[in-house]
Protein backbone atom coordinates (compact mmCIF):
# COMPACT_ATOMS: atom_id res chain seq x y z
CA UNK A 1 0.00 0.00 0.00
CA UNK A 2 2.51 2.61 1.10
CA UNK A 3 6.14 1.78 0.55
CA UNK A 4 7.38 4.27 3.12
CA UNK A 5 5.59 2.51 5.99
CA UNK A 6 8.17 0.25 7.58
CA UNK A 7 7.48 -2.95 9.50
CA UNK A 8 7.45 -2.23 13.22
CA UNK A 9 8.01 -5.76 14.52
CA UNK A 10 11.56 -5.93 15.82
CA UNK A 11 13.19 -9.08 17.22
CA UNK A 12 14.65 -7.34 20.27
CA UNK A 13 12.07 -4.73 21.34
CA UNK A 14 8.51 -3.53 20.86
CA UNK A 15 7.90 -0.43 18.74
CA UNK A 16 8.05 2.90 20.52
CA UNK A 17 5.05 5.21 20.79
CA UNK A 18 6.81 7.61 18.42
CA UNK A 19 7.24 4.86 15.82
CA UNK A 20 3.60 3.84 16.16
CA UNK A 21 2.40 7.42 15.80
CA UNK A 22 4.62 8.06 12.76
CA UNK A 23 3.33 4.92 11.03
CA UNK A 24 -0.28 5.82 11.92
CA UNK A 25 0.21 9.31 10.52
CA UNK A 26 1.58 7.91 7.25
CA UNK A 27 -1.35 5.50 7.01
CA UNK A 28 -3.99 8.17 7.67
CA UNK A 29 -2.33 10.53 5.17
CA UNK A 30 -2.36 7.79 2.55
CA UNK A 31 -5.95 6.66 2.99
CA UNK A 32 -7.37 10.17 3.44
CA UNK A 33 -5.46 11.69 0.54
CA UNK A 34 -4.44 14.65 2.73
CA UNK A 35 -0.87 15.49 3.61
CA UNK A 36 -2.20 18.22 5.89
CA UNK A 37 -5.94 18.41 6.57
CA UNK A 38 -7.88 21.66 6.62
CA UNK A 39 -8.69 23.22 9.99
CA UNK A 40 -12.22 21.89 9.62
CA UNK A 41 -10.90 18.33 9.34
CA UNK A 42 -7.96 18.56 11.75
CA UNK A 43 -9.77 17.04 14.74
CA UNK A 44 -11.02 14.06 12.73
CA UNK A 45 -7.56 13.56 11.22
CA UNK A 46 -5.84 13.69 14.63
CA UNK A 47 -8.39 11.28 16.11
CA UNK A 48 -7.84 8.85 13.25
CA UNK A 49 -4.07 8.94 13.84
CA UNK A 50 -4.59 8.29 17.56
CA UNK A 51 -7.04 5.45 16.85
CA UNK A 52 -4.73 3.74 14.36
CA UNK A 53 -1.76 4.06 16.73
CA UNK A 54 -3.82 2.61 19.60
CA UNK A 55 -5.05 -0.29 17.46
CA UNK A 56 -1.48 -1.02 16.39
CA UNK A 57 -0.29 -0.94 20.01
CA UNK A 58 -3.07 -3.41 20.89
CA UNK A 59 -1.97 -5.65 18.04
CA UNK A 60 1.62 -5.72 19.30
CA UNK A 61 0.59 -6.46 22.88
CA UNK A 62 -1.48 -9.44 21.71
CA UNK A 63 0.98 -10.98 19.24
CA UNK A 64 2.91 -14.01 20.39
CA UNK A 65 6.46 -14.45 19.20
CA UNK A 66 7.79 -17.94 18.53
Amino acid sequence: MCRSIKPLRYPDRPPTDEELTAAALQFVRKVSGYRQPSRANQAAFDQAVADVAAATRTLFTQLTVK
